[in-house]
């Protein structure tokens, strides 16, 4: 599974031909994947019951990526499963089984995986998203998260799509509808909740069930060791399992040492019947042997994985010793909740769990495991727990007086305090500065717990020049406070007022319907190198509730920019490069050739670039404009995952790649730029030393 790249033809489920093949295979493909992308987590999720794309598409969309955009992956693939019995009527007359429905399991490949990927799609069935944000596109009162996805999957089929059948599945008869949940809060953005309603829409009764999820974890840093690299990228997982907090997890224990710091936990926040038990289990890949950790390949093998029992305690901490999971090794986690004792036609089970990432807490080395280190991980499960039991707030499971919030009648969950809302910032770029602009619209955010306007202040946060060359591109940690500006009039802050930024009147901007009342210039920065800002805004909190002051998402609105000087207006001004001299691996590059760059500079807005040899021969010619600036170099792609750095319009970048798709080679270059609109052309050169 884990060493040989996953082929993605799973996408491809489907229960019917009424289209002709070609056109299923495509529309699902198509419709069959979403990813998470409004807080800090990368997430592939599908509607066959699996999470994680095993690195299918790497390194242009992430499998479980956290922090956003550094490279860091959690999971290789998992997957929902659902275990049961099958008898006639409720007293169990002919009961049959145990049978086993597996989103994913272990395999060597999806392409030759066997059984195991068991969940298919309604004909027409596909992915729908929806955010509670006023300013997304997906906006909908009926959200329930910033970012909500939405599908049905189920395990009534026996075949794919062309008449393949699914080897050795025994269906049980049920349908999932599955809802995610991912915020941008700060306190919120490192964790999606997982929200399962299982049906059984078949006519028989399903007895002594357990659901859980598989998780085939990887916790490695992409771009220090590609996932390309064979198996030993998956052998240096730790693992382990909090039984008070119910979250299994898994962290680098040896792989990628000081450029990854994080766990990956599964948790179980709860349903709604409730569970005898809440069990973790754990096994070596591929191992056939070991009475505790082999890796179950039947029904009854995975049913008894779940169960945590097969001849006696084989969970954790039983036969399975916390400290045995200590160690590097190329494991499965599996976290599971039951027995629910029955379910009969018609019935419908509601299970919830959460997905959680978090930065190892302390100094301790970050390949061992202690319970210092997982203060955030558990601080974050704290706050899934608190979003699932919503207006529950003493977690009974009864909506106590005072508690109904919304005064309909029941216990209303997946509610967190709100900050205020995110600011709409606009970032300026110019010759060694930016210009930060934003709106107040933070100002009239209500807070849904307290019912008032309680907005305070804004912040403004930066990074410094260099970030972007880091292997561990964590935005949120590098991103540094360098100004707070609060209300004045009251006992909290500083006090400060907000006239050093405020505007005597409110700007817009051409093709922007946004009104900016407040503006922030941050000078003396380098040509060049890229720079994040952002700006926040808090709220006073709520003392007598225990409510701590809450800040909006620091990465909702942050913009990442390039200084640089502005494009020039006069054919006189002549056009240059830096660095000049190049030297090979110069600061800002990367480990490779195609991640090197150089800048042209003071160019006109539209213009032709040639480079020539000293013999007179072309090595490349760039064509710019508006729309052309460099930004679609591999050093772009890697160090800004997005695409969305914002450049002066003055500068065009180059990896010294030629028009053959070589490198060039140490020596004297010359270039001209030629001005499209006047047809001037100016003249250059600078040197490679490589």
């Amino acid at each position: 599974m884990k060493n040989i790249i996953r082929l993605f033809l799973v996408f491809v489920f489907f229960s019917s031909s009424a289209l002709p093949q070609d056109i299923l295979i495509h529309k699902q493909m198509d419709d069959a994947k979403k990813i998470t992308s409004i807080g800090n987590i990368g997430l592939t999720i599908t509607n066959f019951g699996t999470y994680g794309n095993g690195f299918v598409k790497w390194p242009q969309e992430p499998s479980c990526e956290y922090p956003l955009g550094s490279g860091i992956e959690h999971i290789f693939d998992g997957g929902l499963w659902i275990g049961a019995f099958i008898s006639d009527n409720a007293t169990g007359l002919n009961k049959v089984g145990p049978f086993v429905t597996t989103g994913a399991v272990d395999a060597a490949s999806v392409s030759t995986r066997g059984g195991g990927f068991e969940f298919t799609n309604p004909v027409g069935s596909f992915i729908t998203e929806r955010s509670a944000l006023l300013t997304s596109k997906f906006f909908s009162p009926e959200a329930v998260s910033h970012q909500d996805f939405k599908m049905t999957f189920n395990d009534t089929s026996t075949i794919l799509i062309g008449g393949e059948p699914i080897p050795d599945h025994s269906p049980l008869g049920v349908k999932v509808d599955l809802e995610t949940y991912a915020w941008n809060y700060s306190y919120a953005n490192n964790f999606i909740i997982f929200n399962y309603t299982i049906r059984n829409v078949g006519n028989k009764y399903l007895d002594s069930i357990y659901i859980g999820l598989w998780t085939d974890a990887v916790v490695r840093n992409t771009n220090i060791t590609s996932p390309r690299s064979g198996g030993t990228f998956f052998s240096y997982g730790g693992d382990g399992y909090s039984d008070s907090m119910k979250i299994a997890y898994e962290f680098d224990a040896g792989g990628d040492v000081g450029f990854t710091d994080s766990y990956i936990g599964l948790q179980f926040l709860g349903s709604s019947i409730p569970a005898d038990s809440v069990n973790f289990n754990c096994w070596q890949f591929r191992n056939t042997s070991d009475v505790n950790l082999f890796a179950p390949m039947t029904d009854v093998e995975r049913y008894r994985k779940m169960q945590g029992y097969f001849g006696g305690d084989n969970r954790y901490p039983y036969n399975i010793s916390p400290a045995s999971l200590k160690g590097p090794s190329n494991r499965s986690i599996l976290i599971t909740s039951g027995s629910y004792s029955q379910l009969k036609p018609g019935d419908s089970l509601n299970i919830v769990f959460a997905l959680i990432t978090a930065k190892k807490f302390g100094t301790e080395p970050a390949s061992i495991d202690n319970n210092e280190q997982k203060y955030n991980l558990y601080t974050s499960g704290e706050w899934a727990l608190r979003a699932y039991f919503g207006e529950d707030r003493n977690r009974n499971n009864t909506l106590d007086p005072g508690e109904d919030l919304d005064n309909n009648g029941f216990i209303t969950r997946y509610i967190l305090p709100k900050p205020p809302d995110d600011p709409i910032v606009k970032v300026i770029p110019e010759n060694k500065k930016v210009t930060i602009f934003w709106n107040k619209s933070a100002e009239s955010t209500i807070d849904p717990i307290l019912g008032t306007k309680d907005f305070e202040g804004y912040r403004l946060y930066r990074t410094n020049a260099g970030f972007d060359l880091t292997q561990i591109q964590d935005i949120e940690g590098a991103l540094v406070e360098m100004a707070e500006f609060d209300s004045s009039g009251n006992n909290l802050g500083f006090n400060t007022g907000f006239s050093f930024v405020e505007l005597s009147s409110p700007v817009k901007f051409d093709g922007d319907t946004t009104n900016y009342y407040y503006k922030f210039e941050v000078e003396n920065l380098l040509n060049g190198w890229q720079y994040i800002f952002s700006v926040t805004a808090f709220d006073k909190g709520a003392p007598e509730i225990k409510l701590e002051s809450l800040e909006s998402s620091i990465l909702a609105n942050s913009k990442k920019v390039i200084p640089g000087v502005l494009p020039s207006q006069s054919d006189d001004v002549k056009p240059g490069v830096y660095p000049n001299p190049y030297y090979g691996n110069a600061v800002w590059d990367g480990n490779s050739e195609r991640l090197r760059k150089i800048y042209f500079y003071n160019i006109p807005e539209e213009c032709e670039i040639t480079i020539f040899t000293l013999a007179g021969d072309i090595v490349k010619k760039i064509y710019h404009d508006k729309n052309s600036n460099g930004s679609d170099l591999r050093w772009f792609q890697t160090y800004s995952k997005d695409g969305s750095q914002q450049m002066t319009g003055g500068e065009h970048a180059w990896d010294l790649i030629t028009d053959k798709d070589q490198a060039i080679a140490t020596g004297l270059y010359l270039f001209s730029v030629k001005n499209t609109k006047t047809g001037h052309i100016n003249t250059g050169k600078f040197l490679i030393v490589k």
